[in-house]
């Protein structure tokens, strides 16, 4: 017995006619006919009653119809089944990336392998406004940002409070210590990204400062990390900053972090996404992050 033969059954015996039930199927009528009689072949037994006029089921047609529904359903079933375990494989979460995340992201994307197992996420690294706008596009299902609490056709989950560490050479006075006063680097020229490059670690940074005493003293941008790193390490002391879970995963030979004395600048993480009703993988994504800290209601614009 094939599937196809099961099929063509149930046509006739809802259609009671073969001419009809082969044009709902899109096959020619001796196909029908012809499937049906291996079918009552296999069983032995006829399932139609047919005439010049007529078409109706047997004893042996009423009999075998309830399993023809059993079988075609079972057949839809395991078909659905399939194609869901096919889009679970091929399912792929599009993520917008934030420098600095660190060990965040690690943590977050360990949480998500353990809901989603099959899930294949792709990071795109971009500037925060081009992160929102592939947000807004589609071409990005969610986007981790800094500092933007709000803005059109998006909504801004709060997740976690990113705070800032200083970087200083490990022979300066002050990396013996076990954190270090704001006050204290009012001295050393600050190495950071130029303000257009990120406005909202700058103004953050600089404002703390103020609030601190004093205008910090700017010194040559941060370039890599690398690069500024070594700078630190054996050029002319300076410090920069770094996110915490981020420092906690830099090398960074020759240089210390050290927390800030309170209060210690810091930045709260956002996750951008569309106002709609998540897919599938994004709630998972959302699952896996409920595991972040509290932060209060959710921001919307």
């Amino acid at each position: 017995m094939e599937l196809r033969q099961v099929r063509y059954f149930m046509a006739v015996a809802e259609e009671l006619h073969f001419g009809r039930a082969a044009e709902r199927l899109h096959i020619v009528q001796p196909t029908v006919s012809q499937q049906i009689r291996r079918l009552e072949r296999e069983f032995g037994l006829e399932l139609f009653h047919r005439t010049t006029r007529t078409v109706t089921l047997t004893a042996a047609g009423r009999a075998f119809l309830p399993h023809a529904h059993a079988i075609l359903r079972t057949e839809r079933a395991a078909t659905e089944a399939m194609a869901a375990v096919r889009a679970e494989q091929e399912a792929t979460l599009r993520l917008g990336t934030s420098v600095g995340l660190g060990t965040r992201l690690d943590d977050l994307l360990t949480a998500l392998g353990e809901r989603a197992p099959r899930l294949m996420v792709e990071l795109i690294s971009a500037p925060s406004a081009v992160r929102l706008q592939r947000v807004r596009d589609g071409e990005l299902d969610a986007a981790f940002v800094r500092g933007v609490e709000h803005g059109p056709g998006l909504e801004f989950i709060p997740l976690w409070q990113d705070v800032l560490v200083a970087a200083l050479p490990a022979g300066h006075p002050l990396a013996a210590q076990p954190d270090v006063a704001l006050a204290d680097l009012s001295d050393l020229p600050l190495r950071i990204a130029p303000r257009d490059t990120n406005p909202h670690l700058v103004d953050t940074l600089v404002g703390a400062c103020r609030a601190a005493g004093f205008e910090p003293v700017m010194g040559p941008a941060f370039t890599t990390d690398q690069d500024t790193m070594a700078a630190i390490a054996t050029g002319r002391p300076s410090w920069t900053v770094y996110y915490a879970h981020q420092a906690a995963i830099q090398p960074a030979p020759r240089v210390v972090f050290r927390p800030f004395a309170e209060p210690a600048p810091s930045l709260r993480t956002y996750l951008a996404v569309r106002p709609d009703p998540p897919s599938r993988e994004l709630a998972a994504l959302l699952d896996a992050c409920d595991q972040r800290e509290p932060a209060g209601p959710t921001a919307r614009p």
